[in-house]
């Protein structure tokens, strides 16, 4: 089964866009798999209104592992079974936290294996494209099957976002979403149909 992750840096609504994708395909209850750095894995099931509450939090690192649940995206006539990974965040400069250090390289390592990485970017901030955004674009973008994320564009400051997404990385694909709304996720099923 092929990976689609969902990467970038912490608040910016990977979890958000991971759980909503998931309900927008037709699913209310999710199995997630919980991939911790240490090896450690455990599954638990969710009905979708549960796990935003549980999964989605204002705080740093929210998300500390790896958290993969198995969708169907339909293709043509056909439908196609992936794995759709959460991803814990990045933050500018190296953590303190030995854990979110082991996280931080978990995913980075994660990406070489999936087969499409969506990078979420907040759009409705100044600050829209960090250096680590640069960096994580600069290493994904090498492999393949990469394309950027603008997330939050229900806010009004997020047009202004985007157009910064756009010039910082012109030579890739960029989709506006709100993850939170459901918005601009027919364009982002047919990148993932398509990719996968």
């Amino acid at each position: 089964m092929q990976q689609c992750l969902v990467i970038g840096r912490t608040n910016v609504g990977k979890t958000a866009f991971v759980l909503n994708f998931a309900e927008y395909l037709g699913l209310s209850r999710v199995e997630i798999t919980f991939n911790y750095p240490d090896g450690f894995a455990t599954k638990q099931v969710f009905r979708l209104e549960h796990a935003r509450q549980e999964l989605i939090g204002r705080g740093q690192h929210k998300t500390r592992c790896l958290q993969a649940l198995e969708v169907e995206v339909p293709a043509g006539k056909s439908k196609k079974r992936i794995l759709l990974t959460d991803s814990s965040g990045f933050s500018e400069g190296i953590p303190r936290d030995q854990a979110l250090r082991q996280a931080a390289a978990q995913t980075l390592l994660e990406i070489k294996k999936a087969a499409l990485v969506l990078h979420v970017l907040d759009a409705s901030i100044p600050g829209a494209v960090g250096e680590v955004d640069r960096q994580i674009a600069n290493y994904a973008e090498t492999r393949g099957g990469y394309v950027i994320l603008a997330n939050k564009m229900d806010l009004p400051q997020a047009r202004d976002g985007l157009q910064r997404i756009r010039s910082q990385f012109p030579k890739q694909l960029v989709i506006p979403i709100s993850a939170l709304y459901k918005r601009g996720f027919k364009e982002v099923k047919a990148i993932v149909a398509h990719n996968l």
